[in-house]
């Protein structure tokens, strides 16, 4: 039987016998079209998830800094070294801050707090937001303005209140705009600061102002080992590495790691699991049309049909109904894929598309052949007079 013949007597008995396959079509339809997603959106939705993984620990961002009270010469970050870190792989964005003391009288009580100078890219790079107000941008800090975000514990100590937005501040003996409150905070000490643009701290701010220390966020929790061991070696080409500390939420990191390790073990269990129903499926489906289609096979052996000729019809049969079921999964899987897209608001790139489906159709050949093997033999290997005479 020449293969345009058997695909369109395959084709035309599933066709047929549609109800009775509905149920295994549908069963790797949704095995396929959960694959597809999985190996399309994955890496997005991780990266998705990771731009608020600070509300949990912060372990993508890595935390480098001098300790300048132990260094014979004083080392801040330089220009060059910044462009060489960003440029790494797996670095997503950086934000370069110096700390200072500060003080400040209000209703004759006095007040001392870290006063922390940061650029437009620190509110991000942490996953801060404004509690109250606004946190100041990029205008500000190139604008050099006098404005300033203060931590919720110590807007309550100065002000006795959070609801301080547009208040004056006095702040070593300068005055500054209180632009927001910081929200999103789990470090006491962060409560506890007040946030002035880099910029301005380095024209106001009394001696010099050293911006020490960097905070680095990477693209996925994944790629936080290979940066860290990265850093030393990146800082020390362009600069002196003397106290230099890198610190990374490891124990948190770890715990992320087992964890989205078991959320995706599990999807593809699940996935495993409906593949091997839906290969159960095309068996039992099989096993029974061969046993319904008894006489028939008795016929056609006795009009010539050879061993091979039966194999091959039902094997193709087989094989159309697990290619129909990915087709059908090809689709929800790519509707599936949209739909995640929008509600994350991001992409994928087409060709993560196209490895699934090539990768979900070798599942779905596999699946078909694996299953309709043994039903096609059986039927290949009947005998004639016994397949003529059953009823």
């Amino acid at each position: 039987m020449r293969l345009n013949d058997l695909l369109c007597v395959s084709v035309r008995q599933v066709v047929r016998h549609r109800r009775r396959y509905l149920g295994v079509v549908l069963a790797i339809a949704l095995g396929v079209a959960g694959f597809i997603t999985v190996v399309t959106m994955s890496r997005e939705v991780k990266k998705n998830f990771n731009e608020d993984l600070d509300l949990i620990g912060g372990v993508t961002v890595i935390r480098i800094y001098f300790d300048n009270a132990r260094s014979y010469q004083p080392q801040w970050f330089r220009d060059q070294t910044l462009a060489a870190l960003l440029h790494l792989e797996g670095v997503k964005e950086l934000s370069l801050a110096g700390v200072k003391g500060g003080q400040t009288n209000y209703h004759g009580q006095r007040h001392v707090f870290m006063t922390m100078a940061v650029d437009e890219a620190f509110w991000q790079v942490r996953s801060f937001w404004a509690k109250r107000g606004r946190l100041f941008g990029p205008g500000e800090v190139y604008g050099r303005q006098r404005v300033c975000v203060l931590g919720a514990e110590l807007a309550r100590k100065v002000y006795g209140t959070q609801d301080v937005v547009g208040r004056t501040l006095e702040i070593n003996q300068e005055l500054y705009r209180v632009s927001g409150i910081l929200g999103g905070v789990t470090d006491s000490g962060m409560a506890n600061s007040a946030f002035l643009p880099l910029t301005t701290a380095q024209d106001r701010l009394p001696g010099q102002l050293l911006t020490d220390r960097l905070y680095l966020r990477c693209l996925t929790w994944d790629d936080v080992a290979q940066v860290a061991a990265a850093i030393p070696k990146v800082i020390g080409s362009h600069q002196s590495p003397e106290e230099l500390h890198v610190e990374v939420s490891w124990e948190g990191l770890k715990r992320v790691q087992q964890l989205a390790w078991w959320i995706q073990f599990l999807i593809y269990l699940a996935i495993s699991a409906t593949f091997i129903l839906g290969g159960v499926g095309i068996w039992n489906v099989m096993m029974a049309a061969v046993t319904s289609r008894t006489r028939e096979i008795g016929l056609k052996k006795a009009m010539g049909a050879e061993d091979k000729d039966i194999l091959a019809q039902f094997l193709s049969e087989a094989l159309c109904l697990s290619g129909a079921a990915a087709l059908l999964g090809a689709g929800l899987g790519r509707i599936m894929m949209e739909i995640m897209g929008v509600m994350i608001g991001s992409r994928p790139p087409e060709n993560l598309f196209f490895l699934g489906l090539a990768l979900a159709f070798g599942f779905a050949v596999v699946l078909g052949v694996g299953a309709g093997l043994y039903p096609s033999l059986r039927a290949s290997r009947m005998e004639v007079v016994s397949a003529i005479r059953y009823e």
